[in-house]
């Protein structure tokens, strides 16, 4: 039960997806509570009011209720509304129109306007971003993290026939799978990503080995971030560190992480990270 008044939300995902990761890590920094839903990965019933059929979707009640898709509209939305009571929710959300595209394979999709964008006046904007360059800083690596980062967790969680199954492993553990269901979706879909895995390879063009790209990756933003920043927020972190830390997370307790921790930069970062969100 929440005051009234109160921002109520309901998250719909599947907790091993590195975008509902993002989502979550970016309500729980800010304190933000929230009701989660796990969809079956198979049979989406729980979506079934939706016809948007991808996860995250944020239902939020702020006075009346709204539906808002892609993990980073929802961050972008959310922030401009934790920061600008000028404006309604909905009024916020029609700042981030859909646009249907039309993908190489003929496959609909829809992309969304400025959604890297807060929708703040002059004022707010010069709170948040004291300087120009910390908003083109932010709005470049949470890009980054949707178009590049998260292109990098399958390969490399599904790398081997061994690595595929210890992942399906967690996923059918973590996710919302019936008894049978759950079998066949641990055996079967760790073969099925084995090869799917190797198709994102070509298509992204990865290195043979691709714990490469993951590691260049993850060292760029190492460097990105710097010597003299606990965060590349400052002192606290901004939407990026939150971006990039939600898609890796996804990773724990896989091979694939414990290597990345081993033969990267990144360790002493993502610690503060986990402090940080864990006091929120």
């Amino acid at each position: 039960q929440l005051p009234a008044g109160s921002l109520q939300l309901t998250l719909y995902q599947y907790k091993t997806c590195p975008f509902c990761s993002k989502v979550r890590a970016f309500l729980d920094y800010h304190g933000l509570p929230y009701e989660i839903v796990e969809v079956n990965p198979i049979m989406r019933k729980e979506i079934k009011f939706s016809s948007y059929r991808k996860v995250p979707i944020l239902l939020a009640n702020a006075g009346s209720p709204l539906q808002l898709n892609d993990s980073s509209v929802i961050i972008s939305a959310i922030k401009t509304y934790l920061i600008s009571k000028r404006n309604s929710l909905e009024e916020i959300v029609s700042f981030y129109p859909p646009m249907k595209t039309v993908t190489e394979q003929g496959k609909e999709v829809f992309e969304y306007g400025n959604k890297y964008w807060l929708m703040l006046d002059e004022k707010e904007t010069k709170r948040v971003y004291p300087v120009k360059e910390v908003r083109v800083e932010e709005m470049k690596w949470r890009k980054w993290a949707d178009d590049w980062l998260v292109h990098l967790i399958s390969p490399n969680v599904y790398r081997t026939p061994r690595e595929a199954l210890a992942s399906f492993d967690y996923i059918v553990r973590e996710g919302k799978f019936g008894t049978v269901e759950g079998f066949f979706a641990k055996y079967m879909g760790a073969v099925a990503m084995f090869f799917v895995s190797k198709r994102l390879k070509k298509r992204h063009h990865l290195r043979d080995n691709v714990r490469e790209d993951l590691y260049e990756a993850v060292n760029e933003w190492v460097k990105a971030v710097g010597k003299h920043r606990l965060f590349m927020g400052g002192n606290q972190p901004n939407l990026a560190d939150l971006a990039v830390y939600g898609v890796l997370r996804v990773m724990e307790g896989l091979e694939a992480f414990d290597d990345m921790m081993v033969h990267t930069k990144i360790q002493p970062w993502y610690q503060r990270m986990e402090e940080v969100i864990q006091k929120a």
